[in-house]
């Protein structure tokens, strides 16, 4: 098939997965979406698609990795910095170096430096894998952020271990020296190259929109969508870490969009383009791990004759391995610093066992890994074949679907056994956030008008506007207040049913108005059937009915989660 082909089809797919995993709610949608192309390709005349590892890291990863860098939340990330570093660095070093002996252990006839080379291949963490299946099974917050923070950057130490790994194998020859002097080449030069072109873009942007205001705000949000594609080809051009280039360059915008307030266009049409490129690479990505399996597994089984069970085994051992040095690491090497973070106030959750045990199974590998043992060359120096390239492909893979699994099963489980954690802190500062916001605007129209302002009806008008809007502020402030802590428990008992019955009231006045825009909406499209106005006219005023839904929408779900109901279906 031809590329543009297959990259079509597999957007399609991944289109199609996610509607069906709606109705396989108790199935995570990665692996809905590794077996669905695992079904497509089994099949002798099946689809088969050949995976080129450069080609899919170009095309799938850079924009996922520049969403997760622009999304995730920088004051977490910089105040869990200490064990990020710990994993991203220290745990795939001392992955590299314990699960490379124990594979050598297990499979004497693969050579020290191939077993290194696939411990370094399953090393680091998937950001993609790791998001979609942590993403709604109640993970602490903190330990999300750890855990995506380390997915985004052990990339690149993984990828340097990978390539010395295979070095040595090649030449039997290894430098600590020149791994060291390469490995902070490339990721300070993925870095600095990240940075360089999300503050060029940012600067560029700030000066065009500063001139034409919003007007321009598709064609920003277009050049900011291609931003990622540069930052990644430009890195690997000059030879430093593209995927670590990708997540500065979303760093960075996300830095540069803190300044910019008041571009409402750009910020509605930004959030909806990620969302959709996120729902469509993410299972681009992993229906194309699916597609490869029957070719790799069955390969190798039928290498293996009846001694099937042999390479599976391996490949559940590799894993356990893989698991357990996670396990010890995050309980001897990261537990310190996650307990200085703990008393430093940064994180809520107290370390214990069982969020260990949950960090450990989240350790999930995905579709980098696969692109990493299939970027394995498939000869030596002296024209023979690399040794073992074809098993170390079959174990990077059943890894790949262990930890998926594994983590699929026992993160829920382990999840549901953590003690309650109270209202999250996220939950309690967006609270005050909004009463502030509301606090200031209440204060500025409480501010009277200009004396030379319009003359005595008008100000009348005016006054009479102001009264109804800070009727609607104080309105909004009672749904987020909470009973003051200084009165007594029965006081604070009789305020706090106040203030859920105040609550619940205005839940019930948005829900009709929801309905009441719904009600808007039909009767413009009716009108717009009966040939009473036109499609410009109909989309300019469903246009205004869409934003205030989705305002009313969003007010909706704060609503919803203040007085601890379940989101809807349509948050």
């Amino acid at each position: 098939m031809h590329v543009v082909e297959i990259v079509l089809l597999v957007l399609l797919l991944g289109a199609v997965t996610g509607v069906a995993a709606r109705y396989l709610r108790a199935i995570p949608l990665p692996l809905i979406q590794v077996g669905l192309g695992a079904l497509l390709s089994w099949p002798q005349d099946g689809l088969h698609i050949a995976f080129e590892p450069e080609l899919f890291l170009a095309l799938f990863i850079p924009p996922l990795l520049f969403a997760d860098g622009w999304r995730i939340p920088k004051r977490e990330f910089f105040a869990l910095r200490a064990p990020i570093l710990r994993l991203a660095l220290g745990l795939v070093l001392f992955t590299v170096l314990g699960l490379g002996t124990l594979i050598h252990w297990i499979i004497p006839e693969v050579p020290l430096g191939v077993a290194f080379a696939l411990a370094a291949v399953v090393s680091p963490t998937d950001a993609v894998a790791v998001s979609a299946i942590t993403r709604n099974l109640g993970m602490p917050a903190r330990t999300m952020h750890m855990l995506q923070g380390e997915s985004l950057l052990n990339d690149a130490s993984g990828l340097v271990a990978l390539k010395f790994a295979v070095a040595a194998a090649l030449t039997g020859m290894f430098s600590w020296t020149a791994a060291v002097r390469e490995f902070l080449w490339i990721a300070l030069g993925g870095l600095g190259v990240g940075a360089l072109l999300g503050w060029g873009f940012a600067v560029a942007r700030e000066t065009v929109t500063r001139r034409v205001g919003d007007v321009a705000a598709t064609q920003m949000v277009l050049l900011m969508a291609l931003l990622p594609f540069a930052a990644y080809l430009l890195s690997e051009t000059i030879g430093v870490s593209g995927i670590l280039a990708a997540v500065a360059a979303g760093f960075t915008t996300n830095f540069a969009d803190l300044r910019r307030s008041s571009f409402i266009a750009e910020r509605i049409q930004s959030e909806g383009l990620w969302t959709m490129m996120e729902a469509s690479f993410n299972g681009a990505a992993f229906l194309l791990l699916g597609l490869q399996l029957p070719s790799i597994v069955g390969n190798t089984l039928e290498a293996a004759g009846e001694q099937w069970w042999l390479p599976v085994g391996q490949a559940v051992a590799i894993s356990l391995g893989l698991l357990g040095l996670r396990w010890i690491w995050l309980a001897l090497g990261v537990q310190g610093s996650l307990w200085r973070v703990h008393e430093r106030g940064h994180m809520p959750e107290r370390p214990s066992p069982l969020l260990t045990l949950a960090a450990t199974l989240a350790g999930i590998r995905g579709a980098v890994t696969l692109a990493g043992a299939l970027s394995v060359p498939l000869l030596m120096g002296d024209g023979r074949l690399f040794p073992a390239r074809d098993l170390l492909i079959f174990l990077a893979t059943g890894t790949i679907l262990c930890t998926l699994v594994i983590g699929s099963i026992g993160l829920p489980l382990v999840l549901r056994r953590l003690p309650p954690a109270g209202e999250p802190a996220s939950l309690r500062e967006e609270r005050e956030a909004r009463l502030a916001a509301c606090r200031a605007a209440i204060a500025f129209l409480a501010q009277p008008p200009q004396p030379q302002a319009g003359d005595t009806a008008w100000r009348a008008q005016h006054q009479e506007a102001t009264g109804r809007l800070t009727q609607d502020y104080r309105k909004r402030m009672d749904m987020l207040d909470a009973p003051d802590a200084t009165q007594t428990p029965e006081a604070q008992a009789e305020s706090s049913e106040a203030v859920q019955q105040r609550r619940q009231r205005y839940l019930t006045e948005m829900e009709l108005h929801l309905d009441a825009l719904h009600v808007e909406r039909e009767t413009l499209y009716a009108e717009r059937q009966a040939h009473r106005i036109n499609d410009e006219t109909l989309r300019a005023l469903v246009t205004e009915l869409d934003l205030a839904e989705v305002l009313l929408r969003k007010r909706l779900a704060a609503v919803r989660r203040t007085l601890g109901l379940p989101a809807s279906e349509a948050e």
